[in-house]
């Protein structure tokens, strides 16, 4: 969350003129509910397994596409060894410090169900960092990680392209 996901493969997928699809969407969808009344109605184990099985869909579609993933899809099932499975599979950790993602979340924190209880900076970076460090297992998969920190979008897309270009 606050990594830019979304806004990033937004426009690295302009950029390479191909579709563009986040995973939370995708699921919203075809669910016809929110995340959250996923979450809230059907339980978080009907979410995961529904987002196990759509992403293993997406995965195997044949057209080139960006997909933004979840923070917690890597983390759960066979997810990550799903998404690493295919070599011809570029899979990007964007990373931002704690702090980046503290300045980046708290303005907006009403409008993100997960973190809309913290009035206060302080409780939110540790709910972060805890985040963080239990889901670093997976992320840190990921053969190719780009830092976000004080960098714009354009230069983060031209790290992208640079980094799965080697």
């Amino acid at each position: 969350m606050g990594t830019g996901k979304s806004t990033v493969g937004k426009a690295l997928a302009q950029k390479k003129n191909i579709k563009f699809l986040d995973l939370d969407q995708y699921i919203e969808e075809k669910e016809k509910l929110s995340t959250d009344l996923i979450f809230e109605n059907k339980g978080a184990i009907y979410f995961r397994k529904t987002e196990s099985e759509n992403l293993c869909l997406l995965l195997n579609e044949p057209d080139a596409m960006v997909l933004s993933l979840g923070g917690g899809t890597p983390c759960f099932g066979d997810n990550m060894k799903n998404i690493l499975e295919n070599p011809e599979n570029k899979v990007i950790y964007l990373r931002s410090s704690v702090t980046t993602l503290t300045n980046r979340i708290f303005p907006e924190r009403q409008h993100r169900p997960l973190v809309a209880r913290f009035s206060e900076k302080e409780k939110l970076q540790e709910f972060i960092g805890q985040h963080l460090f239990e889901r670093s297992y997976f992320y840190n998969q990921s053969p190719y990680k780009i830092s976000t920190d004080g960098k714009s979008l354009d230069e983060i897309i031209v790290e992208i392209e640079e980094t799965i270009a080697s």
